[in-house]
């Protein structure tokens, strides 16, 4: 591995080809290229990590801008009127080696209520050479003035099964092996985001001797909780034994683990337990995800826990979600979630 390029850098897709996971957004921002109908002002929006900016530099080099005439802005540290008073100004200039001039304008919801004012004219008439194209994470907080005069394009979060991909793919280059549940596990802790999944993964491979990564490894670089850890807070919720829940539950928060990880873990289990008890063909797939520990103990519970583990503790659960962010307590969402469950 490079010890001076970030993976999320070296794997970042140059090309409209190496896009995954955004489908829509290229073949549509493709088509326009083809038909010459390219717009002035683009807007894209979606959570963290999810290749805006990298298929905004794309798309810009698409339509033959060079890299002389691209410019990339942060809004974030950029955002007072006096800097789009610049920006619009430089806009008039023309390109220096393209047909276009480019403006990417990053988190562009930090913009002041001021500086969007003063950019709104500009996006409504600019100079046929320029493109602007604002990035965001919060769209909600654009005004819709700016919205309403820009294509609006929505990036997906990509999906468990992309990210488990991409691991598995860039593990490869860079000379490691993985199991499969290695990597299942990393494109969890991932959370929709190629940049964290990658991030993540570029501290597993740091910490490797071997350049074989197990799903304990990852636990034990990443925090994640150890499988067993669940696996017992599972077999709990199943019996009904609030001791055994609350156990397993506190050895885990006292290591640091996040709610959130847990919970996210504990769910996916849980829907393995399901897809297990109500779908035949799902066992080849369960056993590409999970570590044979945790089948085995997933395939138990989906046999012998019928009534104890359903959609309504599913339910339970996923519910808990809303109270994890707000609750002052490590680990008391789940801990009022199994109380509930159980009748206490």
């Amino acid at each position: 591995m490079s010890a001076s390029i970030a993976l999320y850098r070296k794997y970042r897709p140059e090309t409209f080809d190496e896009v995954i996971g955004q489908d829509v957004v290229v073949k549509t921002l493709s088509g326009a290229i083809k038909g010459e109908t390219v717009g002035h002002a683009y807007l894209f929006s979606g959570s963290r990590g999810t290749g805006k900016t990298s298929i905004a530099r794309i798309f810009a080099r698409a339509i033959g801008t060079h890299d002389d005439d691209i410019y990339e802005i942060d809004a974030a540290s950029n955002r007072g009127i006096d800097d789009i008073r610049a920006l619009r100004d430089a806009v008039h200039t023309v390109p220096l080696r393209s047909p276009y001039k480019v403006y990417i304008i990053d988190e562009a919801h930090m913009l002041t209520k001021e500086a969007f004012n003063a950019l709104l004219k500009t996006l409504e008439e600019p100079p046929r050479h320029v493109v602007f194209i604002l990035a965001t994470t919060e769209e909600a907080k654009l005004p819709e003035t700016v919205v309403s005069r820009c294509q609006s394009f929505r990036f997906e979060k990509p999906s468990q099964s992309v990210l488990k991909a991409l691991v598995l793919r860039v593990a490869k280059k860079e000379g490691y092996t993985l199991e499969k549940s290695s990597a299942d596990l990393i494109a969890l802790l991932g959370d929709g985001s190629f940049r964290d999944t990658l991030g993540t993964l570029e501290k597993v491979i740091a910490a490797s001797t071997d350049k074989i990564i197990s799903p304990q490894e990852v636990e034990l670089v990443t925090g994640a909780p150890d499988g067993r850890t669940v696996n017992d807070f599972l077999s709990a919720v199943a019996a009904r034994d609030v001791e055994a829940g609350l156990v397993a539950l506190n050895f885990a928060m006292e290591r640091g683990v996040e709610e959130k990880t847990f919970l996210d873990l504990l769910l996916r289990k849980m829907r393995a337990i399901i897809m297990s008890r109500f779908v035949s063909t799902s066992g080849a797939r369960l056993a590409e995800d999970f570590p044979p520990e945790d089948l085995k103990i997933i395939e138990g519970l989906a046999k012998d826990a019928i009534q104890t583990l359903t959609s309504k503790e599913l339910s339970v659960f996923l519910a808990a979600y809303d109270s994890v962010r707000v609750a002052a307590v490590p680990g008391l969402s789940l801990e009022l979630a199994l109380l509930k469950i159980a009748g206490k």
